[in-house]
């Protein structure tokens, strides 16, 4: 881990985090509150990273849902990314990489290049910073709900966030377009040479 021991020891272990599988959101926006209620003078350093596309079809390998060497194809996914002194690393915990692990290994092993797919699996990247992240993000998870209202993936047991202005807003982090939500998008190539090898 390139990053060493300054980042690792920041937060929990992967498996003292608090973590909801299919909730990849709320995972890392519960990230983003344990780095502000523990270490406010680095939150800075922080992001939320959602990943997705046009047509919510995103390959990912290396992570705990998939088969060895095939990706998961998810219609989103949200990493935590941490940019400090010029090193870059990323907290997924969906993912059997190292937590953390490098952002040049994450980009080389989970989210490999776009070169070879087809435009509709083609990435973007939103890179919101934790303080936005935790100030305007909300979702009520009705998302989870099939059409009879039933979960389809058992929910966290904590209660929905939301803020002053909203209860549901996951639409506009997920969204690619750049004119809407919070943030910066990019394309992979783009995210690569911002934050892939510095």
């Amino acid at each position: 881990m390139e990053h060493g021991a300054s980042s690792s020891s920041l937060l929990p272990g992967r498996r003292d985090c608090i973590y909801t599988s299919c909730y990849c959101e709320e995972n890392v926006w519960k990230l983003c509150e344990y780095i502000r209620d523990q270490h406010p003078h680095v939150l800075e350093e922080f992001s939320a990273v959602f990943i997705s596309n046009l047509n919510k079809t995103i390959p990912i390998w290396e992570q705990k849902n998939g088969a060895v060497d095939e990706p998961v194809v998810w219609d989103y996914h949200v990493v935590l990314l941490h940019a400090s002194r010029g090193q870059t690393c990323i907290y997924d915990l969906d993912s059997v990489l190292p937590f953390p692990c490098s952002c040049s290994m994450y980009i080389d092993k989970a989210l490999r290049t776009d070169l070879e797919w087809n435009p509709q699996y083609q990435r973007r990247l939103r890179v919101i910073r934790a303080d936005e992240f935790l100030r305007t993000f909300a979702s009520d998870r009705s998302h989870m709900k099939n059409a009879r209202g039933s979960w389809t993936k058992p929910p966290p047991n904590y209660p929905c966030i939301k803020t002053a202005e909203a209860s549901m807003n996951l639409d506009d982090f997920i969204s690619m377009n750049h004119e809407v939500g919070w943030g910066t998008v990019y394309t992979m190539t783009d995210f690569s040479k911002a934050f892939g090898r510095v």
